[in-house]
């Protein structure tokens, strides 16, 4: 058992942790940071699953990455490159016919189904920008946060308010109508008021199902839609792309970024407990039972996690522990990885080429997203799954043996609660619906790596398999994340602090809760 003392102690080292203690230490803290397993990224991480053959085991694909944080981490110098995929979405479908999606390739791709729709994409991207570029101005920012105790408190969320009101205001009545759109309706029904055909919609409202457990008519699922938009690679808007060497690329950058400020990163280190004494967080306790004191403490943990299982229920305000004991975060998400010794060959457009470095889309419709939700929930799984597919060896040579590959499968509905020994039979049938579209597919899968929710769940802390660390609906969002009150990253706790996807802006690879959080800590301590 050792003590030691810090200025800021950080539970986790996924990307977020790394990003807060980056920032905390270039403002001059002594920073530490607690990881439980033996390798820090948390879920943007990339293993070997098979001998010969690695990949990202659970996030896998670039463009939320904020560019300031890229920027400031300077993680090009630290090794981190992305490459674009040569085309963006690749959708096979049922009647021999595919639907590509790319710079220069969409609006002609979709004139193939209807000339109507085809017409209407300008002004569908100029529209969803315009929205888009609103929100992304507050990716950086601590939304307006409600809080008690008078005028003076009172005064600095009001400006902040103001602020994305007058953004807000210099949308037209156009503009600000779709804001209201996006925030509230479904994809579904946002996007047939746009287009006729179905593989347009289907591109689309894919995004809106990512990572979540509903349908593409759920309601506020066109803000998932919308959270997808942000993102941009190498300085373009609306790009995805590949980190060579898998995510774990990322964070590996990441971690070389924080350890040249002094960052004292200690794995297979995990936390028992926060350490708190007369109602304030004052360091953190490990299961070996090594004590680090600091003046503050940051999770980068999944809000229900940390609530739950590391604090102290008697020093968290009982409306809080009730709000964060039904704060929503579940997942539909089956992930695999799989080994191949060949390329698939899709009936739909055979043979090899730019496809094959998309995101490839096996789900033809939003009626097929609609009922693959509905049968999980009501059998557990869906007969005909939603899977993508991205094959990352295509663009990065490194990961699989000369003339061999690997493939990403991010696949839904499958219910949270799956027992665990279906696990097999479910990953049988994700890939026999890759091979309905890419026959010979199955028998070229050399190995593969299945993980359910609860699989990602004990992995990776990721509560009910939420990629996201809670739903991105509208009573989790900007000021309501986590709980309506807290959305500064400042816990009911003194000196705790939320860094994680659970806080403002929400989940995937963007870095900018950590962004956040190292800003209100930094300000708490005077730096």
């Amino acid at each position: 058992m050792a003590a030691t003392q810090t200025d800021v102690v950080i539970l986790g080292g996924g990307h977020n942790g790394l990003v807060c203690a980056f920032y905390l230490a270039r403002a001059g803290l002594k920073v530490t940071v607690l990881e439980r397993r033996h390798v820090v990224g948390g879920a943007a991480v990339t293993e070997e699953f098979q001998p010969g053959f690695r990949n990202s085991t659970a996030s896998y694909t670039v463009s939320l990455l904020n560019p300031k944080v890229i920027a400031d981490m300077d993680l090009a110098r630290h090794g981190l490159t992305v490459v674009e995929r040569l085309v963006s979405n690749f959708l096979p479908l049922d009647d021999g016919r595919h639907f590509l999606a790319g710079e220069g390739r969409t609006q002609a791709q979709v004139a193939k189904f209807s000339t109507r729709d085809a017409a209407r994409l300008p002004e569908y991207e100029r529209r969803l920008e315009v929205v888009a570029g609103v929100l992304r101005d507050w990716i950086l920012k601590a939304p307006p946060n409600v809080v008690d105790g008078g005028w003076m408190a009172m005064l600095p969320e009001l400006l902040t308010a103001g602020a994305l009101g007058r953004q807000a205001a210099a949308l037209d009545t156009q503009g600000r109508r779709d804001l209201l759109d996006l925030f509230a309706k479904s994809a579904g029904d946002w996007l047939d008021g746009w287009f006729e055909s179905d593989p347009i919609k289907a591109l689309f409202g894919f995004d809106s199902i990512v990572g979540a457990y509903g349908s593409p008519y759920t309601p506020g699922s066109a803000y998932v839609l919308l959270h997808h938009v942000f993102g941009e690679v190498n300085g373009r808007k609306g790009v995805w792309g590949h980190a060579l060497g898998g995510m774990g690329a990322i964070t590996q950058a990441m971690a070389a970024a924080s350890a040249e400020q002094g960052v004292d990163v200690r794995l297979e280190a995990p936390v028992a407990e926060v350490l708190t004494e007369k109602g304030r967080a004052v360091g953190a306790v490990t299961e070996a039972g090594d004590v680090v004191r600091a003046r503050a403490v940051v999770s980068n943990l999944h809000p229900r996690l940390l609530f739950e299982r590391f604090v102290d229920a008697a020093v968290v305000p009982p409306d809080f522990r009730e709000r964060i004991g039904n704060y929503q975060s579940g997942s539909g998400t089956f992930r695999m990885n799989v080994a191949l010794s060949a390329l698939p060959n899709f009936t739909s457009l055979p043979g090899t080429g730019d496809h094959l470095t998309a995101g490839i889309i096996m789900a033809p419709s939003l009626a097929y997203m609609d009922r693959a939700h509905a049968e999980a929930r009501l059998n557990g799984w869906s007969s005909k799954p939603i899977v993508e597919m991205l094959i990352p060896s295509t663009l990065d040579d490194s990961l699989a043996p000369s003339g061999q590959h690997v493939a990403s499968l991010f696949c839904q509905h499958v219910d949270p609660t799956l027992a665990d020994e279906h696990r097999d039979t479910v990953a049988d049938l994700m890939i026999e619906t890759v091979d309905h579209y890419a026959p010979g597919f199955k028998a070229s899968v050399v190995g593969r790596l299945a993980l359910g929710p609860r699989d990602l769940e004990r992995r990776f802390g990721l509560v009910g398999g939420d990629i996201f660390h809670g739903r991105l609906t509208l009573d989790q969002l900007f000021s309501a994340r986590p709980v309506l009150g807290h959305a500064d990253h400042r816990m009911p706790v003194p000196g705790l602090y939320l860094c994680g996807s659970g806080a403002h802006p929400g989940g995937g690879v963007t870095g900018a809760p950590g962004h956040n959080a190292a800003r209100a800590v930094i300000r708490d301590l005077g730096r």
